[in-house]
């Protein structure tokens, strides 16, 4: 069969809402995606280079575009989403079905059982979750056991069975777990509103069983039955703890649903909280690996719909941290302000904490894709054209203008490499002048790598603003560097990086990755430089002074820098702590020096 043009297959698509198809020459799929206007979204796809990779490769594999038109947006969505579970593209966000989750089931039978399960059956049962874990299951239901004595028999409890003493009470009614339905010690009207009450509690909704509590153990403390009252006592201590690990806003908030997104390079995680009476009822975060480098509105559509199908939700609201188009069944609230905003960061701050334990994972277990990461992020957030496995810093150290030092530190793949560090004293610049003296150093610094045919870094940091750089941009020029190695400053009072020949800083966010590498950079240059100054400054003043004590040489004079680091110790210093360091006689002709000075 003879397949038509991609040229002639775009311009038959029609300018509906629908989903579209990619596939090989061999007929394998490739992608699957949605559009409002099916033509105009396929078109962009061949109409331009794109920016990622994977996207042209994608476009040049594209042979056959088949297509599925819909009504609406919302229904190109939920059909986007189940044909990509279904058919699994290779360039498509991969998502998993829910088929191992845990439920809660109240079972449909006479004195219904509770119980945890995998597997739905339309029996009429109720089902609460899924849960992400077995562990946050036993906890709710450990809490339901000190709270109700339920059965946990799988007896068939009908009345006949009942009347005709079919079962006997086992060891659970003798401990106190179970009030004996089987042999009708319990009536089926009280044990089932014990199971209405764990149902509102599974809802999220605590004030009724916290309202009948306290009624209770009112009325067994008016009864004197002190005993018992203190029993209920604690039932409702274990139902105020559970209540206050779990309800976080105001109980006016209901039936709502709460996602947030946080992405980098390669993965997005995606959390989701549904609210129920001001409690978070479950909490869930959707890890996302990037193949066409999707935004961040792409993916939080993708998830929001994935989710709601995959818990079965039906919430009318839901709380987003940008505005989505997801149908007219559905409002988006993007708060700024109030609970939904509180409830949105809380959000956020489990996507983020989420994505820090994968990382710290990562890094102990594949330290070189946790670097690979980073170096990809830097080169994404500082706009390089490579990454920056290689970043030399330069920062100036002078006190009143003394000593003028400087001080090179080097990073390889993000990490301090030591013993590539250097000092320079600066030797053609008088007085406090840093602009020169970094024109100086950098000069000094890369005519002796170009001389010694010694590899160039992809990054250099200068610790100061517009000045200091256009400083250091003087000694690339001349050395014909520019534009081979990319520089950038870094003013110390707002964070801000300057680039050359741009008037306007760029501000990278106070805790991303990369801004934490070029501080601890910048943090590393100023600590070794003013190490190196202070060094050479108390060397200087100590041998100033050393010079004109009678019979102190320079080798005495070293000794006494190393030890006592300062003159003004020095000076501090006793005569036997001295002689401890240099011998009695010597320490006496400084100790008398300094008395008669």
């Amino acid at each position: 069969m003879n397949i038509p043009s991609l040229e002639l297959q775009i311009q038959s698509l029609p300018d509906n809402p629908g989903v579209y198809q990619y596939y090989d020459k061999e007929g394998k799929i490739l992608y699957v995606g949605k559009a409002k206007n099916l033509k105009k979204r396929v078109a962009s796809y061949f109409n331009k280079l794109h920016d990622n990779a994977k996207t042209n490769v994608l476009v040049k594999k594209i042979v056959t575009i088949k297509h599925i038109v819909v009504s609406s947006e919302q229904d190109a969505l939920l059909l986007e989403n189940n044909l990509i579970k279904k058919l699994q593209p290779r360039y498509n966000v991969l998502l998993r079905d829910d088929k191992t989750y845990p439920w809660i089931c109240i079972k449909k039978e006479p004195f219904s059982r509770l119980f945890p399960t995998r597997r739905m059956t339309k029996d009429g049962s109720e089902y609460f979750g899924p849960y992400t874990n077995f562990k946050t299951v036993n906890t709710i239901l450990d809490l339901i056991k000190e709270l109700y004595p339920l059965r946990t028999c799988n007896y068939d409890l009908s009345e006949n069975n009942i009347k005709s003493k079919k079962y006997k009470v086992c060891l659970e009614y003798h401990i106190g777990n179970c009030k004996g339905p089987c042999e009708g010690l319990e009536t089926i009207e009280n044990y089932q509103k014990q199971v209405d009450a764990i149902r509102q509690i599974l809802k999220g909704n605590f004030k009724d069983s916290m309202r009948d509590f306290k009624n209770m153990m009112q009325d067994f403390a008016s009864e004197m039955k002190f005993e018992a009252a203190q029993k209920i006592k604690e039932k409702i201590n274990v139902l105020e703890n559970y209540q206050s690990h779990s309800t976080i806003l105001n109980p006016k908030m209901s039936n709502i649903d709460v996602f947030s997104i946080v992405s980098d390079e390669a993965v997005a995680y995606v959390n989701f909280l549904q609210i129920s009476h001001g409690a978070i009822i479950r909490s869930f975060t959707l890890e996302l690996n990037k193949k066409l480098d999707e935004t961040d509105e792409e993916l939080l559509e993708l998830a929001v719909v994935e989710l709601r199908e995959r818990f079965q939700l039906n919430s009318k609201e839901i709380i987003l941290p940008f505005a989505l188009d997801l149908g007219d069944k559905i409002k988006v609230t993007v708060p700024q302000l109030g609970d939904k905003k509180q409830i949105l960061e809380l959000s956020e701050r489990n996507a983020k904490y989420q994505r820090l334990e994968q990382l710290k994972q990562i890094q102990i277990v594949d330290p070189e894709r946790h670097t690979n990461r980073i170096m990809a992020q830097m080169q994404k957030d500082l706009r390089l054209s490579a990454e920056p496995r290689h970043i030399e810093c330069f920062d100036n150290s002078n006190i009143q203008g003394t000593n003028p030092v400087s001080a090179c530190v080097v990073f390889k793949d993000g990490k301090p490499s030591k013993k590539e560090y250097r000092h320079f004293n600066i030797k053609t610049v008088e007085g406090p002048n840093d602009f020169a003296s970094m024109e100086e150093v950098v000069y000094r610094r890369y005519k002796r790598l170009l001389d010694e045919n010694q590899t160039l870094p992809q990054l250099i940091i200068i610790d100061g603003g517009k000045g200091q750089l256009s400083s250091a941009l003087k000694s690339i020029d001349d050395l014909g560097l520019r534009g081979k190695i990319a520089i950038i400053g870094i003013a110390k009072r707002l964070e801000e990086l300057f680039y050359p020949g741009d008037s306007v800083p760029l501000y990278l966010d106070k805790k991303s990755e990369t801004l934490k590498i070029i501080q601890q950079l910048r943090n590393e240059a100023h600590r070794f430089g003013i190490t190196h100054h202070r060094d050479k400054r108390s060397k200087s003043a100590l041998n100033s002074t050393i010079e004109l004590i009678p019979g102190i040489g320079e080798k005495t004079m070293l000794t006494l820098l190393k030890h006592f680091k300062s003159v003004k110790r020095l000076k501090l210093a006793t005569e036997k702590d001295i002689s401890y360091i240099i011998g009695a006689s010597k320490a006496k002709k400084i100790s008398d020096f300094y008395k008669n000075e």
